[in-house]
């Protein structure tokens, strides 16, 4: 455990990627294959389910600290990480366990879920005390299910791979899954992410899928396409669906469903194991579980998205609700049914066609699809465009068809494994998030680097024209990014003079400030106020030449949901 601690503090002390490089490839060098298994787990950003109720975890701070509660809670607002302030007020013990991470998550703290308050209450002071503060510190970080640092998959894998002497690419490839919640790290699992190539390793996958290809941003002017692209002619056009990313493997007779986070979803969506009859074994197909709608009794059954009577993609508030339940009655199955829209194949007959080009997968996948012929597996259409002023023309009807704008994929691209640009790139053409401009009503001090700062902001729009007396405002939104260091001092220094009442952390405001608020979807709501719920907000840009009189008011939420 303590060495795991020093390696997070390291990590958590720089910004340069080469130290942290550095830090990961000592580590792993040094430690015992058991511990660098969860090691990779944690970094990789797996993460257990939470072993401790957070209420029970204050409560024995408090109680063994000697502190007063308010005390207590002034320091966690004063911090901003739970974890920091338990280390910080408990009182300091000498490290004195020699147990690695291996045997401090399976032994002492994996136990520790389910158990009733009293025996935490005689187990946890126990284990705490055998701790110094900074691996107390990671230690309830893992308890709470909070561990995180600025260290991406991406750089694990780089640290593994050049430790190991291996390429990146397998690396990548052996991680699909690793921090899925019902795998659980070993020796044996480390030592193979880190063994030497053999000629057999494709043929026993198993189950697990590919790492994910990622695609690039594009936000340049349309006039600047041909120059930055080429003509639209060399690039696979898509639509770019509002769904679920997912993997699915067919392999040794049984069917996997892998989630763009590496997540085995097979059992969330049962309408989908019929597929294990139709793809034969070796198939592992790229594409987006999204909500559905089947076309009306008698009408055309092929899937165009701007045909009125064609069966149609619904909006992903609706996948949502499903997605969100712990179990699946036969009444959500019934409402909110999901197909996959396929549009990659990433093997065939047992073999990686990932180095194939774009277009050659894509033929072999549409005789995949028509072969298997199921209803829950269905061809994402390819759009075609005289150029890309037409293709511009045709991405103006995104919002009414639900989607986010158009994929671009050039057509003798490889597959390649996360956000590369050395096997061809894929680019996201989004159209423009939704904005309106709102009033900020309360705020909140952030975590970590930003405790100190009030950083985390409730907005809300007016519930009436702006000629009515007597509107109020009503809360829609939360958001914490898009504004600079500096802005968000400035706000911080405004909340701090303008704050009229506190309810714990939150610190309501006078209405003074207006911000442009941007999302990527819009729903109905009843656990909202407002009847509201909006996806992804974040802000946009300060309104400093808006007055408060001069937000958005509810009307204009509802008129975006048209």
């Amino acid at each position: 455990m303590k060495a795991f601690a020093e390696l997070y503090a390291e990590l958590d002390a720089t910004t340069s990627s080469n130290a942290k490089l550095a830090a990961m490839q000592n580590y792993f060098a040094q430690a015992a294959p058991q511990d660098a298994a969860w090691a990779v787990y944690f970094l990789s950003g797996g993460r257990p389910r939470q072993l401790v109720p957070v209420r029970v975890l204050r409560e024995l701070a408090v109680a063994y600290s000697g502190l007063s509660p308010w005390l207590f809670e002034e320091s966690y607002q004063a911090v901003g990480d739970l974890a920091e302030t338990i280390s910080l007020v408990l009182p300091e013990s000498s490290h004195s366990s020699d147990a690695g991470l291996a045997v401090w998550i399976e032994e002492k703290l994996l136990p520790l879920r389910g158990e009733p308050p009293q025996a935490l209450a005689l187990a946890l002071p126990a284990l705490w005390s055998q701790l110094d503060r900074s691996s107390l510190m990671l230690c309830i970080k893992l308890i709470t299910s909070s561990f995180r640092v600025g260290v991406s998959k991406l750089l694990v894998t780089r640290a593994l791979a050049s430790m190991a002497g291996l390429d990146s690419k397998r690396v990548a490839q052996r991680l699909v899954g690793y921090t899925d919640l019902s795998n659980r790290p070993s020796a044996a699992s480390y030592l193979k992410l880190i063994a030497p190539e053999s000629t057999d390793e494709h043929a026993q996958r198993g189950g697990q899928p590919y790492p994910f290809f990622l695609a690039h941003a594009l936000s340049q002017p349309v006039d600047h396409f041909e120059a930055l692209l080429g003509p639209a002619s060399q690039w696979q056009i898509e639509w770019k669906w509002d769904g679920i990313r997912a993997q699915v493997v067919k392999r040794e007779g049984r069917l996997w469903i892998w989630s763009r986070g590496e997540e085995l979803v097979t059992e969330r969506f049962p309408e989908l194991e019929s597929l294990v009859h139709g793809l034969p074994d070796g198939t592992v197909i790229d594409g987006e579980i999204v909500a559905w709608k089947a076309a009306p009794a008698g009408t055309e059954d092929a899937f165009d998205p701007q045909a009125p009577s064609a069966p149609s993609v619904q909006p992903f508030a609706l996948l949502q609700q499903r997605i969100g339940r712990k179990t699946l009655g036969k009444k959500i199955l019934d409402e909110v049914p999901v197909v996959v829209l396929a549009y990659d194949l990433l093997e065939w007959n047992g073999e990686d066609w990932r180095n194939q080009p774009q277009a050659r997968r894509r033929t072999q996948l549409e005789q995949v699809l028509a072969d298997c012929n199921n209803p829950v597996l269905l061809e994402s259409p390819v759009l075609t465009g005289e150029d890309w002023l037409d293709l511009a023309r045709q991405r103006e009807a995104s919002r009414s068809l639900g989607v986010e704008g158009m994929m671009l994929k050039a057509r003798d691209s490889l597959y390649g494994v996360g956000r590369t640009k050395d096997m061809g790139v894929w680019w996201k053409w989004k159209v423009d998030p939704y904005s309106v401009d709102a009033v900020l009503i309360y705020a909140q001090r952030g975590h970590g680097r930003r405790a100190s700062l009030y950083s985390d902001y409730t907005f809300a729009v007016w519930d009436g024209p702006a000629n009515s007396t007597e509107r109020t405002l009503v809360p829609f939104a939360k958001a914490y990014s898009g504004l600079t260091d500096e802005e968000m001092r400035q706000v911080d220094s405004i909340v701090r003079k303008t704050t009229v009442e506190k309810f714990g952390p939150v610190s309501s405001v006078k209405p003074s400030l207006v911000f442009e608020l941007g999302f990527e979807g819009i729903a109905l709501s009843k656990r909202h106020k407002s009847g509201i719920a909006v996806r992804f907000p974040r802000m946009l840009r300060w309104r400093r030449d808006k007055s408060v009189d001069e937000a958005d008011n509810l009307a204009t939420l509802q008129d975006l949901l048209g």
